[in-house]
């Protein structure tokens, strides 16, 4: 019984801090990356379809992607996806492929990036501890119906705070490097 609710609670807290990955590789640094294209959205024949399904994404050297799309007909409606993106590329266009030359960060760039990680950081901790907090009622639920005696339910929620710090520790150590690429020039 406990040691359900500590699976469980493990397998949230681990899809939280896998979604924290994801989020933070969207995150543009210095270099290029397919990646930053993840969430661009391309208005395709009506319906809205990933750049990744149009095309293939490279990264063609530390400053530049190369998009090369599979359907000429589509590299217009690419290039507007793009530029509609707020990423603050501009696209140029050579036969069926676009080259999205990354500008260098700025200082200020730089540090209004690091706010966006730090929050979406503090966002993963807030989930892992809204984990703890479901797992620790459920310990107590069972403590209150007498499945468990007290010294289970002491022991179960000292191993749920053991889990929750190491996925902090987690999200503190992902934090730490995306820092430390964002501030690399």
């Amino acid at each position: 019984m406990i040691n359900d609710i500590k699976s469980s609670a493990k397998e949230k807290m681990n899809k939280a801090c896998e979604a924290l990955k994801s989020n933070l590789s969207k995150i543009r640094t210095g270099r290029a990356h397919p990646s930053i294209l993840d969430g661009v959205m391309v208005d395709y024949y009506g319906s809205q379809t990933p750049i990744r399904q149009l095309g293939s994404v490279t990264a063609e050297d530390a400053r530049t992607l190369l998009i090369t799309v599979f359907d000429r007909g589509a590299i217009s409606a690419v290039e507007k996806a793009i530029i509609n993106s707020n990423l603050g590329l501009n696209p140029a266009t050579a036969g069926t492929s676009i080259r999205l030359p990354l500008p260098p960060l700025t200082e200020e760039r730089r540090k209004d990036l690091i706010k966006v990680v730090r929050a979406e950081v503090e966002q993963i901790k807030v989930q892992v501890r809204n984990v703890r907090r479901d797992a620790n009622a459920e310990v107590k639920a069972l403590l209150k119906d007498k499945e468990i005696s007290e010294d289970e339910d002491r022991k179960a929620q000292e191993e749920i705070q053991k889990l929750t710090d190491s996925f902090i520790k987690v999200a503190d150590d992902l934090l730490a490097a995306k820092e430390k690429e964002l501030m690399e020039i």
